[in-house]
C-alpha cells in the first residue's frame, strides 16, 4: 500500500484543514466499485478529502483495474482496508439457466462487517476538525451504514449505480404496468422478477428493509442529456430527497498515461494500425461467463462478419478475483491463428475506457451493464446489445429504442435463446459495415459531444455536481 493514499495502522488521518470528508461505501462487484472509484476522484477535484472504504482484496482490485487516472497518485483520496472475514469463493458456472453472478453472493454477505469500522471512520473523521461527514454508500450497501445516520453531523447519499430509465421501469412495473408518459417504450421488457437469482432478491430485500430514513438524496451516474426524462420521473418517486445526476463519473478526455511499448497494453497498439471506426470491441463485463456453445457461435460469427475485432474472452469475476484458478475458454481449432490480423483475444484485463476512446473503435458488443453503457455513450461509440441479468435487458432497451444508438443481438425477455453464429455475424456487419449502422454511429457521436458539453461548459453535469458539492458543504 502506497503510505500518501492509505491511513496508516494507528489510524491517524493526515488531512485535516477541510471542513467536510467523504467515505465512499462500494458494493464489492467490479462496476460498482469502478463507479465509485470514480466519483471519488470527481468529489477530489473540489479539494474535498475521499475515504474510500472496503476489504483489502477489493481495494486492490478497484486500485488495479481502474482506467484513465492513477488513485495511487490522486491527491485527497485515502483508503482503508477493513478486515472481513473469510468468504466461499466458487467459481463461476457458465452453465447456470440464470446468467446473474451468484459466486458473488458470499462476498456481498461479508461486507455486514464493515459496519462498525465505517462508523469508526465517521466518527474518528468527525473528530479530526471535520465539522460534517459525508458517505456516499451503494444501493446494495445500506446494512453497513444503518447507524450513520445516528451520529450528529453525518449523512448519508445513496448511489443508483444503474440507470434511471431502469429505475423507474421498476417502480411502473411494482404498480401494475399504468399507462402514462415515458412508459410506452416498456411494453416489451422483461419482467425485472426474471433477470436475477432468488439469492440476489433475498439480499436486496434486507437491504430494501433499512432504508427508512437513511438517505438525504439520490446519486445516479447519469445525465439529463442521456436520460432526462426518466431522472425526472424518479425524481417525484422519491418523496422530496433531492436527486443529483452528475455523470458521466469516467473520465471523458484520456490523455496517453503510459508511453513505454513494454508497459502499454498491445490492444493499443493494435488500434493505432487500424482505420478509423473499423474495429468492434466484444466484452460482456465481469459478470458474465458465456457458455463453451455461446463462446464458439460467437467466434464463429465474428469471423464469418469479415470485420476487425477485439474479443475479451475472460470468465466471469469471482468475489476474491485474485485467489484461485480461471476457466481458459477454448476457441475452435485454429481460431487465432485464422483471425490474425483482423482480431485480437485478450484473455486478461482490458484498458475498456482507452478502447472505447480510440479513433479505431466503431463499435462496441456488449451486456450493457449500466457502466459500460456509460463508458460507450461518452467515448461515442454504438452498441451491439447482447443483455445477460440484472439491470441490462433494461439498459439495452434505453440504448436501442429510446436513444437509437445500437441494435439488439438478443431481446433480454428471451434469456433461454442461443445466440447464433448467424445472429452475430449479421448484427456486426449491420452495426460496423451499412448505413444503417452508420446512422447510430453519427446519433453515438452526437450524444457523446453533447454529454461532454453538458459537463465541461459549466451547464447541466457541470451544474448538478456543483449544486450536490454546495448542498454537502453548506
Amino acid at each position: 500500500m502506497a503510505e500518501n493514499n492509505t491511513t496508516k495502522s494507528n489510524g491517524q488521518i493526515s488531512v485535516q484543514d477541510a471542513q467536510v470528508a467523504v467515505v465512499m461505501v462500494p458494493l464489492p462487484a467490479q462496476g460498482h466499485l469502478n463507479q465509485l472509484l470514480h466519483l471519488s476522484r470527481l468529489i477530489t477535484s473540489y479539494n474535498i478529502p475521499v475515504h474510500y472504504v472496503g476489504a483489502t482484496t477489493h481495494i486492490r482490485q478497484a486500485k488495479f483495474r481502474v482506467h484513465g487516472f492513477n488513485p495511487v497518485t490522486a491527491n485527497n483520496l485515502y483508503f482503508h482496508e477493513f478486515p472481513t472475514p473469510p468468504f466461499e469463493n466458487p467459481p463461476p458456472n457458465p452453465n447456470a439457466s440464470n446468467k446473474f453472478p451468484n459466486q458473488l453472493i458470499p462476498s456481498f454477505y461479508a461486507t455486514i462487517h464493515l459496519r462498525e469500522p465505517v462508523c469508526s471512520l465517521v466518527r474518528q473523521l468527525l473528530g479530526a476538525n471535520h465539522r460534517r461527514v459525508i458517505v456516499i454508500y451503494d444501493s446494495m450497501m445500506t446494512w453497513v451504514v444503518e447507524d450513520v445516520p445516528a451520529i450528529p453531523n453525518a449523512e448519508c447519499y445513496r448511489f443508483n449505480s444503474i440507470s434511471a430509465f431502469h429505475t423507474f421501469s421498476c417502480i411502473w412495473e411494482s404498480r401494475g404496468k399504468p399507462l402514462q408518459a415515458g412508459t410506452e417504450i416498456f411494453e416489451d421488457i422483461s419482467s425485472n422478477k426474471n433477470c436475477a437469482t432468488p439469492e440476489l432478491w433475498e439480499l436486496w430485500s434486507k437491504q430494501k428493509s433499512l432504508e427508512g430514513k437513511i438517505s438525504s438524496g439520490e446519486l445516479f451516474n447519469s445525465s439529463r442529456v442521456i436520460e432526462g426524462l426518466y431522472l425526472d420521473l424518479v425524481a417525484k418517486e422519491i418523496n422530496g430527497l433531492n436527486l443529483w445526476a452528475f455523470g458521466p463519473f469516467n473520465p471523458l478526455l484520456l490523455t496517453e498515461q503510459n508511453n513505454d511499448s513494454n508497459k502499454r497494453h498491445k490492444t493499443l497498439d493494435w488500434l493505432n494500425k487500424q482505420e478509423p471506426d473499423s474495429v468492434i470491441y466484444v466484452s460482456f463485463g465481469t459478470s458474465t461467463s458465456l457458455s463453451n456453445e455461446e463462446i464458439e457461435q460467437l467466434a464463429i460469427g465474428l469471423e464469418k462478419s469479415q470485420q476487425k475485432f477485439i474479443w475479451v474472452l475472460r470468465d466471469a469475476d469471482k468475489g476474491d478475483v485474485f485467489a484461485g484458478e480461471e476457466r481458459r475458454a477454448r476457441l475452435p481449432e485454429g481460431y487465432e491463428e485464422g483471425i490474425k490480423g483482423r482480431g485480437i483475444i485478450v484473455r486478461d484485463w482490458a484498458p475498456q475506457l482507452e478502447i472505447l476512446a480510440h479513433p479505431s473503435t466503431g463499435g462496441f458488443m456488449s451486456h450493457c451493464g449500466w457502466n459500460s453503457c456509460m463508458e460507450s455513450i461518452s467515448m461515442g461509440v454504438p452498441i451491439a446489445a447482447w443483455p445477460m441479468h440484472s439491470d441490462q435487458p433494461r439498459n439495452s432497451q434505453l440504448v436501442t429504442k429510446f436513444l437509437k444508438i445500437g441494435l439488439n443481438l438478443r431481446h433480454g425477455a428471451r434469456q433461454d435463446e442461443l445466440v447464433t453464429s448467424e445472429i452475430v455475424e449479421n448484427t456486426v456487419r449491420t452495426l460496423m459495415a451499412s448505413p444503417e449502422g452508420g446512422e447510430m454511429r453519427k446519433r453515438a457521436s452526437e450524444l457523446s459531444v453533447a454529454v461532454k458539453q453538458s459537463v465541461m461548459d459549466g451547464e447541466g453535469n457541470g451544474t448538478e455536481m456543483d449544486s450536490f458539492i454546495a448542498h454537502i458543504t453548506r
